[in-house]
């Protein structure tokens, strides 16, 4: 008997996910594994996958496959956050670097897995406190896997931000934004701005602004057992906080997010077959100097 006996499937909310959610069911039928999904996601498919909760989703899957992009992975993620399911990225569309294989290659991929053949990826996250209105005084709980932001509304004014590591202030930003971000999201947002690109593998925090007003415009490596912090200054705008990209709440002067890192909050599935460097030259379209070629 092989190591799966229920998958999860989290779908896209808009490209076609028929086939793969097909491939998915095909390859379980003949192997007695139960191929479930959310009401919300395969109801709109006519398929043999079962509609069940999120909670239970995520207690009965052994493996989560996410059919979709980075955002779609992201979410995923989110979703079997501290427990040891690993998440497999389907590429539905365009190249990111969460997914590791498309459509064509799924029954491969579930035979290698029900028998063992991969490996996982730890993926650090950012847990945090966000304000969110007076139903909830003490904060509505975020988690993240690329980054937490601070990002200037517009028309307001810059997002002035004190920076703490460990409850000791080092430096003020006056910027577009400024974020903090795991290894996973130094390639997202944290690039943009002008942060490194950091292996996956290295448990490390960054902390970038994007577009700083200000002579100093580093960015800020931290080891994970470094928590920063960020301070609304009082001359600041009111500013959005974005986790992962989705607005999950809007802060002015005196509002603090200190931010914990989580190590190994979710595990992707990879086989092998493609590096870290390699997605990230194709998806960030890497060259080199032109004195050199």
């Amino acid at each position: 008997m092989g190591q799966l006996h229920a998958i999860g499937l989290v779908l896209h909310p808009e490209r076609d996910a028929k086939a793969a959610v097909d491939a998915v069911v095909e390859w379980a039928r003949g192997r007695d594994v139960a191929v479930l999904g959310l009401p919300e996601e395969i109801d709109r498919l006519v398929c043999d996958a079962v509609a069940v909760p999120s909670h239970e989703l995520v207690h009965r899957a052994d493996l989560l496959i996410s059919l979709g992009g980075d955002g779609t992975m992201l979410r995923s993620m989110r979703l079997v956050a501290g427990h040891a399911t690993p998440v497999l990225g389907v590429n539905l569309g365009r190249l990111g670097f969460l997914a590791e294989i498309d459509v064509c290659d799924l029954p491969t991929a579930l035979s290698d897995i029900d028998a063992g053949r991969y490996s996982v990826e730890p993926r650090m996250a950012l847990r945090s406190v966000v304000p969110d209105g007076p139903e909830q005084p003490d904060g509505k709980p975020v988690l993240a896997f690329n980054d937490l932001a601070l990002v200037r509304i517009p028309g307001q004014a810059s997002a002035a931000i004190a920076t703490s590591v460990q409850g000791q202030e080092f430096v003020r930003y006056a910027a577009d934004a400024v974020l903090v971000s795991t290894p996973t999201g130094s390639t997202a947002y944290s690039f943009s701005a002008g942060g490194p690109i950091v292996s996956p593998t290295v448990d490390a925090v960054l902390v970038v602004a994007a577009s700083a007003h200000s002579t100093f415009d580093r960015a800020l490596v931290l080891a994970a057992d470094e928590r920063p912090s960020l301070l609304v200054l009082p001359v600041s705008g009111q500013l959005a906080v974005e986790v992962d990209g989705r607005v999950e709440a809007y802060v002015g002067p005196g509002v603090r997010l200190d931010v914990t890192p989580v190590r190994a909050a979710a595990l992707v599935v990879r086989f092998g077959r493609t590096t870290f460097y390699e997605r990230a030259r194709r998806k960030l379209r890497v060259t080199g100097s032109l004195e050199v070629e």
